[in-house]
Parts: structure tokens; C-alpha cells; sequence
């Protein structure tokens, strides 16, 4: 085994250790070793990248080199390695873009509580992308629901409480209909291991046995996975969670944990039961419909918002209902489509949360639309972030968000069925209405405010000189989305390869 297929396991366990050491250090240090461990792992997946590229397929790593079931695995492949990459990307990019005002937002004592359940977070995502065994999969689901719902009340006020109860709740349902839907299949199959239990899975479609109950199964763990990525119509603790949080938790609550979850119930698809399986059980046209009403309803109550953050927060039940739509298409384009709009709406959704916050903080704090006029001229660099953040999401041509609604488009039509008139229909109503609500707001932030207003108001200036860590973290957002938007065709390269990976 080469020394570079050891970077799955250490990633994991940087992270887990770096959570434990940071809860004895102090603010400064704790920090500093939070972003250590982020740019660590980003670097070590970067390798871990290229060489699976260069070989190709995919391998197993052996917890303590005992086979299962005594011992536990990871899996790790291309397409493992890329949302690895780009997970800590983001999340290294989000911590730095809200680094200025975590120290407004969180007591000073409980800064290093802060870095703890980020760096816990980050350990669960990994481990949800490379494990192989189902069980350890649920342990990490709860440790990141854990880190989410710490990360939403830390800023302690009365809207993030009742914000993180509501998510609590809304979580655990997921997580039990998860859990026994788990429990169900170990019953069924007697095995906790991915590949194992798709063998198993498959040997009882063909016998015929047991089919209910396995259909309950697959819907029971499809279910709780939809709930706890707020899935439409189960997203309703999504805005407050988004809008209330500080702007680093609501930057990486938006672009990765629900992504997690999602990245998950694809493992399960492809590796656990089988994706002929999960197509034949009719589960993916519950998931077509439900998308493509979130597409619609999370766009429309994004209109009638006010408060710019929680216009961009219901914006993410839209998206989250593009990714399940393209899931819900039941083919493996839809399927590519669906997980290349995870790196591109994780990618769009920081940067409009990071420059959101610079242009409220420049207009005295408000949120309201009513007094973000000319915020973009008092505040260049946020002003410049949302506007390429809001073309990407409306599907502007270069940037990351054209490329995912080509993809789906397409996905619509390679195989024509009667999925594809609506793809198409609601694909573009939802264009049209994402257009409504972000250039809306991009326009009202280019329009000049009175100088006098702006005084009367409290409204104030920043430089570029001034926020030279914000400047660079949206320079870095910006061109992470042109990336994604014009070098698509290697990443979509290596989400075919990966999903082949996965049978």
C-alpha cells in the first residue's frame, strides 16, 4: 500500500484531534491550529487526488488491518478525494471570510469552543465521504448534527436558540428514521459493510424474498436522509438556522452539512442497495416531486423576503430540491448533475453568506433591503462577492451555476421519459424567479444612497486597504466559482469515473 492511500484516515483523525487539543488552548491558539488542520487536510486530499487520478478505480483501507466484520474500512477513490477537497476548501475559506466578526458575534471564552465543533465538523464530513461502513456512517451523522446545532446556538441570542432546538428536532427525526432503517437492513442482511450488504441486497431482489420490507428499508433511510438536508417540505428550521447564526456557521451550515447528508444517501444509492434497486423501488419519483416543488417554493418565499440573509437561506431549499430533481431523474446523468451542483452551489452559497454580512455592516447593521441602498459602493469587495455569487446562482454563463442547470438540462433530455417535460418546465420557472430575487438585490445594492440618508442612518465606508483577509477570502471565492464554471469538464470527468467507482 502506498503511503498516500494512509491520507482518508489521517485526515479523519487531524481533524478529531485537532477539536480534542483545542478545547485546553486559548482563543489565538486554538484558531491558528484550527486553520492548520483544515489547510493540512485540503493539502493532503489535493495529493490523495492526483494520485487517484493517475491510477485510477478505487481502494479499501482497513481499520487496525482486521477484515470486516471484526474491523471497520474506508473506501476512497476520485471522486472521494475531489469533495474532500473541496469541502475543506470552503470551509477553510468561510472561517477566514467571518473570522472579523466571530469576535462580535461569540464570547471571547467560548472562542475555542467554536474551533472545537468546527474542527469535529469537518472530521464527520470526511468520514461521512470515505467510510464504507454503514454504522459508522450514522455514529458521524450525529456527530454532525451535534457540531451544526452548536455551531447555530453559539452566538447565543433568543432567535439561534429557538433556531437550533427547532434544527435539534427536525434532526433527530431524520436521524431515527435513519437509524431504523439501518437496523432494518442489518436484520435483512446480516451485514454492516457497504459492498457486503449490497451482495445481500441483491441476492434477495432476485430471490424475491423480502421485498416490503426492503422497500420499507430503502425508504426509511431515503426519508431521514431528505430530512436532515431539509429537503422540501421538511425545511422549515433552514432559514433561522441560516439567518440568525454567525456568518461563518451560516457559510458552512448552507455549503456542507446538508452536503454531507446528500453524498451519503448517494453511497447508499450506488454502494449499499444498488442504484437498479432504488430505481425499481419507485422511491427516486417521491424524491422528483418533492424537488421540484422545493425548486419552486423556496424560490418564492426567497421573493418575499426582507431580511437579505433569509432570502439567501430559503434560496438553499431551491437548490437542495435541484440536487434531489436530479436524483429524482432516475439516471447517472442526473445523478453527476446533481453532485457537481453540490460543489457549485456549496461554492456560491459561502461566498453570498461571507459578502451579505459586508454589505449589512456597512449599511448599520440592518439586514433590510429597505437599507442596503448603495451598500456596494460603501463596501466594493462584498459588493463585487454577491454579484458574481447572484449571477452564478441565477446561471450566468463562466460561472459554476450555468454549468450545473446545463448539466440538468441535459440529464432531462439524454433520455427522454415523461420526467422530462417538467425537468425543463420548472428548470426554468425556477431561473426566472432565482433572476427576481438576486439581481433584484443587486441592483438595489448599485443604487446610490443620499449622503445625507447615509448620515442620517449611521451608514458607513470600508476600504479594501481596511479588510485585507475579507478582500482576499472573496478574491478566493470568486475565482473558486470562474474555476468550477469554465474547467468543468475534468471535475465532471471525475464524478463519472467516481460514480463507477461506487458499484
Amino acid at each position: 500500500m502506498a503511503f498516500v492511500q494512509n491520507v482518508p484516515f489521517f485526515s479523519i483523525m487531524i481533524s478529531m484531534f485537532s477539536g480534542i487539543v483545542s478545547s485546553v488552548l486559548p482563543k489565538k491558539p486554538a484558531k491558528w491550529l484550527n486553520t492548520a488542520a483544515i489547510s493540512v487536510i485540503g493539502a493532503m486530499s489535493a495529493w490523495l487526488l492526483g494520485y487517484m487520478i493517475e491510477v485510477g478505480g478505487s481502494y479499501t483501507f482497513m481499520m487496525g488491518h482486521f477484515p470486516a466484520p471484526w474491523g471497520n474500512e474506508i473506501r476512497a477513490g476520485a471522486l472521494e478525494a475531489c469533495m474532500a477537497l473541496v469541502f475543506c476548501i470552503i470551509m477553510l475559506l468561510s472561517m477566514l471570510g467571518g473570522r472579523k466578526k466571530l469576535d462580535e458575534e461569540v464570547e471571547h471564552s467560548k472562542h475555542n469552543i467554536y474551533y472545537i465543533l468546527t474542527d469535529l465538523l469537518l472530521s464527520s464530513l470526511l468520514a461521512l465521504i470515505y467510510t464504507n461502513d454503514l454504522f459508522t456512517a450514522y455514529v458521524f451523522v450525529e456527530i454532525n448534527t451535534i457540531s451544526a446545532c452548536g455551531l447555530i446556538m453559539i452566538r447565543q441570542n433568543g432567535r439561534t436558540i429557538e433556531a437550533a432546538v427547532r434544527y435539534m428536532i427536525m434532526s433527530l427525526l431524520g436521524s431515527g428514521l435513519l437509524l431504523m432503517g439501518i437496523c432494518m437492513l442489518y436484520d435483512l442482511t446480516g451485514h454492516l459493510l457497504m459492498s457486503n450488504i449490497k451482495e445481500a441486497v441483491h441476492g434477495i431482489m432476485e430471490a424475491g424474498t423480502y421485498r416490503i420490507p426492503m422497500i420499507i428499508t430503502i425508504g426509511l433511510m431515503t426519508v431521514g436522509l431528505a430530512i436532515k438536508s431539509a429537503l422540501f417540505p421538511f425545511h422549515s428550521w433552514l432559514p433561522d438556522a441560516y439567518g440568525y447564526s454567525t456568518v461563518s456557521s451560516a457559510a458552512m451550515l448552507s455549503s456542507l452539512v446538508s452536503k454531507g447528508y446528500i453524498f451519503l444517501l448517494v453511497k447508499i444509492f450506488y454502494r449499499v442497495i444498488g442504484f437498479d434497486v432504488i430505481c425499481s423501488s419507485k422511491i427516486i419519483n417521491v424524491l422528483f416531486v418533492f424537488g421540484l416543488c422545493a425548486m419552486i417554493f423556496g424560490s418564492v418565499s426567497a421573493i418575499w423576503e426582507k431580511d437579505i440573509r433569509r432570502m439567501i437561506a430559503f434560496s438553499s431549499v431551491a437548490q437542495i430540491g435541484y440536487i434531489y430533481m436530479g436524483f429524482g431523474l432516475g439516471t447517472t446523468e442526473g445523478v453527476v448533475a446533481s453532485l457537481f451542483h453540490i460543489m457549485a452551489h456549496a461554492a456560491t452559497k459561502s461566498l453570498l453568506f461571507i459578502s451579505a454580512i459586508g454589505l449589512t455592516d456597512v449599511s448599520a447593521g440592518s439586514r433590510s433591503f429597505f437599507d442596503l441602498n448603495g451598500a456596494a459602493y460603501r463596501n466594493k469587495i462584498a459588493g463585487i462577492g454577491f454579484t458574481v455569487g447572484s449571477l452564478s446562482m441565477v446561471g450566468i454563463p463562466t460561472f459554476a451555476g450555468f454549468v450545473s442547470k446545463l448539466l440538468f438540462a441535459e440529464a432531462a433530455v439524454i433520455h427522454p421519459s415523461q420526467k422530462m417535460l417538467p425537468t425543463l418546465i420548472v428548470l426554468a420557472i425556477s431561473t426566472i424567479l432565482n433572476a427576481i430575487y438576486f439581481l433584484k438585490t443587486v441592483i438595489r445594492i448599485y443604487v446610490p444612497e443620499k449622503d445625507s440618508v447615509a448620515k442620517e442612518k449611521g451608514f458607513t465606508t470600508v476600504s479594501i486597504k481596511e479588510q485585507k483577509l475579507y478582500t482576499a477570502t472573496i478574491i478566493a471565492f470568486v475565482v473558486l466559482n470562474l474555476v468550477l464554471g469554465m474547467m468543468s469538464e475534468p471535475i465532471i470527468d471525475i464524478i463519472q469515473t467516481g460514480l463507477g467507482n461506487f458499484a
